[in-house]
């Protein structure tokens, strides 16, 4: 049986335990005793996490946003970076960098070091990532929520799994613009929300002033939606030891994600639910809290106790009544 990464996850931190030394953090650790830094790491792979032949600048600029979720998701602001890049031969590396620093001076991140290597045949990059705790802030964890509480979003989901369909489906980036198959023909309304998925997948924006927001409050859980919101959801309950219910007429998504996913031959609910790489924060806030902490965001259901079986357990409700709703999403050992 195929290991997921939640499982493996689980085991690495009770041998972790075992021998006194568990600092894994949620989306970021925190390793010094004064608490001032939080750190995390993640990496793009060519064909993996970005279609081959994507402009290196969009390459590079796309890897720093996804770190810079993990720190948003912990309320921390950027401070540094190191890169690490395995190239393959004649790979245009001084476009793929401007792409980097692009992106770090947008976000205020100092690239401060790294590595490179030779790659045989697909470009793998890394970047860790230290954050700063912000002034009178606190850590942002998972397992902070409880019954109750209000569960909200910061934005919209579903649009980057769109964009990443479309892509397969022949879409691309030609200069600065987006192309879309002349097969598909729809409005120009349809031909707009089709655009803006493929760069809301290729260029997503890490909601770091969301992220520091949350921080100064006095209890908030909180991750980043890089997996898909199902999923996502499940992790933080568990975390917390609580149940969720989602009303789905209250998740945020496009418009126009419905009839795009009726033509791709794919489920709006799948897309909404399980299409992960959305890099919005998704948090929890006391009972009380009814005005949106952030433009954007929107309360999309409670935190519950844990079932009788004393498992945390999801619930959503729609149209068609209320189900059990399964940790679906991007897993990437499955």
């Amino acid at each position: 049986m195929t290991l997921g990464e939640d499982r493996l996850v689980e085991w690495l931190r009770r041998r972790l335990r075992a021998q006194g030394e568990d600092l894994l953090g949620d989306d970021a650790a925190r390793l010094d005793r004064a608490e001032r830094w939080a750190v995390s790491v993640d990496q793009q792979i060519e064909g993996v996490h970005f279609p081959t032949g994507l402009d290196p600048r969009v390459v590079g600029a796309r890897l720093v946003a996804v770190c810079l979720s993990d720190l948003a998701a912990s309320g921390a602001l950027p401070a540094y970076g190191f890169l690490t890049m395995a190239l393959p031969r004649a790979y245009p590396a001084k476009r793929l960098l401007t792409g980097v620093l692009a992106a770090c001076r947008r976000f205020t991140l100092t690239l401060a070091g790294g590595d490179t290597a030779s790659a045989v045949q697909h470009l793998s990059l890394g970047l860790t990532v230290l954050g700063r705790r912000p002034p009178r802030g606190r850590w942002l964890t998972r397992g902070a929520a409880r019954p109750g509480d209000g569960l909200w979003l910061g934005g919209a989901v579903g649009e980057s799994a769109l964009g990443r369909h479309l892509i397969a489906a022949g879409a691309g980036l030609v200069g600065r613009s987006v192309v879309l198959p002349e097969r598909f023909s729809v409005s120009d309304r349809m031909l707009r929300a089709g655009r803006r998925a493929v760069r809301r997948h290729l260029a997503p924006v890490p909601q770091l002033g969301l992220g520091a927001a949350l921080a100064r409050r006095r209890r908030v859980a909180a991750l980043d939606v890089s997996d898909g919101l199902a999923i996502d959801l499940h992790r933080l309950c568990a975390a917390s030891g609580v149940g969720a219910e989602l009303d789905s007429k209250r998740i945020p998504r496009p418009r126009e994600l419905e009839p795009w996913a009726q033509l791709l031959g794919e489920s709006d609910d799948e897309l909404t639910l399980a299409g992960g790489e959305d890099y919005v924060l998704l948090f929890t806030l006391p009972k009380r809290v009814t005005r949106s902490p952030w433009p954007g965001c929107r309360r999309i259901g409670r935190i519950t106790d844990r079932s009788d079986r004393g498992h945390s357990e999801v619930r959503l409700h729609g149209e068609a009544g209320s189900r059990l709703l399964a940790p679906s999403g991007w897993d990437h050992l499955r």
